[in-house]
């Protein structure tokens, strides 16, 4: 395949730089997808004046005007998600079904959903009496910076472009340089449907990434990725006083109750882990399953994941990916290790599709650990791997205390063969979201749920009403009546 080459986008115009940098397919690293422009502390102050620039015109621009761009933009998403999937599969190492569902389904329905929700969302609040009225309004904030992360970048990318550019504002993104093709591609695309300037793409290493969280121009800065990260851009944001958003990682717990179906609930559970190899901020991370149901769950689930073929993303027999990165790639193999030194049994599982070339990509088999303590590190940390723990419980009490013993807090799921129990532990667990029987969203839930965290895993929301009140500020204005 050829090797495409990805520019900057300021204003609207494609930018060169004297430095690229490769980016490798973390299934077959021989080989290089494409290469990437880095830019420089200059290209962002270029990038976010043209961005506020563009703004003074663009927040004037009607609110129909604005829905019907973004409608523009999901057609356009939907008539390249082929070429776009195969691109992103091959540069961050998803499966391409994988891949092409989040195309398809979230990331157009992000846009569809944020338009829909806007014909409403937007509406003035007034109320009056005889001395005065007070009239409520929703306005844009300005420059928003966007910064998304490698594992689902064209979704998470839609997440935050179409709220903030509904709402008024212009936004300058910065991709992974783990993943930055498929986004930048596509953002290139989507940029050409609305005035220079309303979306611009940076590229580049932290000298960067500081250089757009701090610049005066941006007004907030709407970050998805790790914790450590989120610390340094939310010090960088605090001399301004910029508003932050950040949807970070989890430690997802899943509470399977005694009533609980096991052939009917470790698919759905396994499916909730491993999905991505496991590199989902709200994937289950940890398991608790009833004493007495602990070996009988423990062999279906492996069995289970025994049937996985691991293989390159592009493989229609592959059912499992590779990891994405040297660094994810070598600290879940370490973690693992660890664990040799404990009562901790691993059993590693699956089927390797291209043994020849399992040295050529960030390959690992995914890995069932039991007899795992609750405080041990591979049950209280975020492995973002194929790699899960089970862990007993004896009482409910007592499972909802290991449960939020820690300082995440974005997903969890109970399963049970009562909704009603279920729901009753549910509202008990300290998470942004719960789900119960599954783990992840519905269509439905897709479109209603504010998808975020609770404790160190974020600070605000995305996806619905919610999720859109991050991209305004409010305005009252007060009339006094002359009497």
């Amino acid at each position: 395949m050829s090797v495409g080459r990805i520019h900057l986008l300021i204003n609207n115009e494609e930018i060169s730089t004297e430095n690229y940098m490769e980016v490798r397919d973390p299934g077959r690293l021989s080989d290089v997808v494409g290469l990437v422009a880095k830019g420089s502390t200059q290209h962002v102050g270029m990038a976010v004046e043209a961005a506020h620039q563009a703004f003074l015109s663009w927040r004037k621009t009607p609110l129909h005007e604005r829905m019907a761009l973004l409608k523009q933009a999901a057609s356009l998403l939907e008539k390249e998600a082929s070429d776009l999937a195969v691109m992103v599969s091959r540069e961050n190492g998803m499966l391409l079904s994988t891949t092409k569902l989040e195309i398809t389904h979230l990331a157009i329905s992000a846009i569809k959903n944020t338009v829909e929700l806007a014909q409403t969302f937007f509406q003035e609040t007034r109320v009056e009496d005889a001395q005065s009225w007070v009239s409520v309004e929703k306005r844009p904030i300005g420059v928003i910076a966007g910064i998304v992360p490698w594992n689902a970048p064209l979704v998470l990318t839609m997440q935050k472009v179409a709220p903030a550019l509904i709402a008024g504002n212009t936004i300058v993104i910065k991709p992974s340089p783990f993943a930055p093709m498929g986004a930048s591609t596509v953002l290139k695309k989507m940029a050409a449907l609305f005035p220079p300037g309303v979306i611009s793409v940076i590229h580049g290493d932290a000298d960067v990434g500081k250089a757009l969280t701090t610049h005066p121009l941006v007004r907030k800065v709407s970050f998805t990725g790790g914790g450590r990260t989120a610390a340094h851009v939310m010090r960088d944001a605090a001399d301004a006083l910029k508003s932050v958003h950040f949807e970070l990682g989890g430690n997802d717990p899943a509470i399977v109750l005694d009533d609980a179906n096991l052939d009917e609930v470790v698919p759905k559970i396994a499916a909730g882990v491993f999905r991505r190899s496991g590199q989902v901020c709200f994937a289950i991370k940890r398991i608790y399953v009833p004493q007495y149901l602990y070996d009988s769950f423990h062999a279906k689930l492996c069995e289970y994941v025994e049937s996985f073929k691991i293989g390159h993303g592009l493989n229609e027999q592959a059912t499992f990916g590779p990891l994405n990165n040297k660094q994810q790639y070598q600290y879940v193999q370490d973690l693992t290790a660890r664990l040799k030194n404990s009562q901790a049994t691993v059993t590693h599982l699956g089927t390797k599709l291209e043994p020849d070339n399992w040295e050529n990509g960030y390959y690992l088999q995914p890995a069932v650990v039991r007899d795992v303590e609750p405080g041990q590190e591979i049950v209280t940390c975020e492995q973002f791997g194929p790699v899960i723990p089970l862990i007993s419980y004896r009482t409910e009490e007592e499972v909802v205390e290991m449960a939020n013993q820690t300082e995440y807090g974005l997903g969890s799921s109970v399963w049970s063969a009562d909704p009603d129990r279920a729901l009753r532990l549910a509202r008990d667990l300290e998470a942004g979201m719960t789900f119960v029987n599954g783990h992840g969203q519905t269509p439905l839930g897709y479109r209603h749920m504010p998808f975020g965290g609770v404790k160190q895993s974020g600070i605000g929301r995305e996806n619905g009403e919610v999720g859109l009140a991050e991209y305004i500020e409010y305005h009252a204005i007060n009339l006094h009546r002359t009497t």
